[in-house]
């Protein structure tokens, strides 16, 4: 291979790596805070920026980013900065291994791993299971071990307490429950399944707004398995070197938010319509009597950027793997036993589900664009790859042997007479992929993509139908506006008769 083919071919790949720099970019002094997918985390995370805002530093909130997995090694990597968290949760799952004692045990190990936590904010936040009053006061449960006697109910746990040290599979081994219908779900689902009588149990939090709201029987937990879950924020020890002022600000809020404050503020959210920043700074106002407002961004202001964070994870992706696919699919139609391998590869790659995709590359890449980028660009691979390889396949032996009979080579076969004859199939193909990656990319926002992913997520965390519709129908437009760009430019730049042909293929 001549060194200009072998640079020719490297050239995608970085082309994608230049197109990512940007997004991985993040100013010098910026504070990242992140939060997990539930109202609480969310409130606690707004909290911490509006204190980090009024100390006079720069701080950006990244909002919904999954689990407590995503979050901690998202800190570890130094992809953000700090987030809420709980102390039980360090204990019995992050650190299990560990055994850790007691809370100066864990704040050795934390300091091991170059992390640090704040003291604790004011409030427990503990485990339990609930029950509608009526089926619980039916069956006669009051406690946990109570549920012994009925091996028919149904279970309904968040997806995360289903695989946790201190979830679902200790809680059954502690009190030996016999029940087989357990099903995971999203956390916020499950109070609607409970209320609707669609599963019997589920898991709380302890100062979630829906308790009272529903008024649910709490069951006492009555061996004590679950521990304390003291709120923090855990925090990059280089933080307090960096920007002491931040740890500072964070440091405002110990022992401040007692339990029935974070309930009021969970339901001020979830049942009362207000914002995360509205609660957050009312909180922080009439408590620590800060000048802190509500710094939230008009409903346009919110298009806009969730319309440029989208395109750039569509463009970027797309055009990578154009610029990838198509050699990939010149080679399997050139190269049998090559094309085998790489039509079963990016064959295979379409049927990892988006989520997991992700998730697999948060390890290398981090949270945010990067990974994102990358995920939508191994599911554009596969019908610009196939595509290619049809419209070259499809090109008739008569045509073939012109291009022989005019003494042509191969590279000039392929520029000139191949490639635009299947120009029209590679072309569909392209638009195909377009449009996959258009709504893909609304998964992004589970590990902080942005896009029109992220108010689809807080519109299902507080089935509110209008912030899904505010992700949900910019993003079906966005598609059908893809969709026709590819119309227009197939009509001008295919010729009438190639386009007559394939239509009729």
């Amino acid at each position: 291979m001549t060194r200009a083919r072998f640079a020719s071919r490297l050239l995608p790949l970085a082309a994608l790596a230049l197109l990512l720099a940007p997004l991985a970019a993040r100013a010098a002094d910026e504070v990242r805070i992140g939060s997990k997918k539930f109202t609480e985390s969310v409130i606690l995370g707004e909290a911490a920026r509006l204190l980090i805002k009024d100390a006079g530093l720069a701080v950006r909130h990244r909002r919904e980013l999954g689990g407590t997995a995503v979050l901690w090694n998202a800190l570890l990597r130094g992809d953000i900065d700090v987030y809420p968290e709980y102390t039980g949760t360090l204990r019995a799952e992050t650190l299990a291994r560990l055994k850790l004692a007691d809370d100066a045990a864990l704040e050795a190990a934390l300091a091991k791993r170059g992390l640090r936590m704040s003291p604790p904010l004011g409030f427990n936040n503990t485990y339990a299971l609930g029950m509608a009053r009526a089926r619980a006061a039916e069956l006669g449960i009051a406690r946990i071990s109570d549920l012994t006697r009925h091996p028919g109910l149904r279970f309904g746990f968040g997806n995360e307490f289903m695989d946790r040290g201190d979830g679902w599979p200790a809680l059954k081994r502690r009190y030996r429950l016999p029940q087989a219908d357990v099903r995971g779900l999203d956390h916020d689902l499950g109070y609607r399944g409970l209320v609707a009588g669609e599963i019997d149990v589920m898991d709380l939090y302890s100062t979630d707004a829906e308790i009272a709201y529903y008024g649910l029987a709490v069951l006492v937990d009555d061996l004590r398995h679950f521990p304390a879950y003291r709120a923090v924020f855990l925090y990059r020890a280089d933080l307090a070197a960096r920007a002491p002022a931040a740890v500072r600000a964070l440091e405002r809020l110990a022992e401040r938010l007692d339990a029935g404050a974070m309930s009021r503020l969970n339901r001020a959210v979830k049942l009362e319509g207000a914002s995360e920043t509205r609660a957050a700074a009312g909180f922080l106002s009439a408590r620590l009597g800060t000048g802190v407002i509500a710094d939230e961004s008009s409903l346009g202001a919110r298009l806009w950027q969730r319309t440029i964070e989208h395109l750039t994870l569509v463009l970027i992706s797309l055009g990578a793997a154009v610029g990838i696919s198509i050699p990939l699919g010149v080679v399997a139609f050139r190269r049998r036993g090559a094309g085998r391998v790489i039509l079963g590869m990016v064959g295979a790659i379409q049927t990892l589900p988006a989520l997991a995709l992700l998730v697999f590359m948060i390890p290398l890449l981090g949270i945010g664009g990067p990974p994102a980028v990358v995920a939508l660009f191994l599911y554009s691979l596969l019908p610009i790859v196939r595509n290619t390889h049809a419209g070259l396949a499809g090109i008739g032996a008569p045509l073939r042997r012109s291009a022989l009979a005019l003494g042509m080579e191969a590279r000039d076969r392929l520029v000139r007479i191949e490639l635009p004859l299947a120009a029209p199939v590679i072309l569909a193909g392209i638009k195909t992929a377009a449009v996959i990656n258009v709504g893909t990319a609304t998964l992004g926002a589970l590990i902080g993509a942005g896009g029109y992913g992220q108010p689809i997520l807080t519109g299902i965390r507080l089935d509110d139908t209008a912030s899904i519709l505010e992700g949900a129908l910019p993003a079906a437009l966005l598609a059908l506006a893809v969709q026709a760009a590819f119309e227009m430019a197939e009509r001008r730049l295919i010729p009438r008769g190639l386009r007559h042909r394939v239509a009729a293929g």
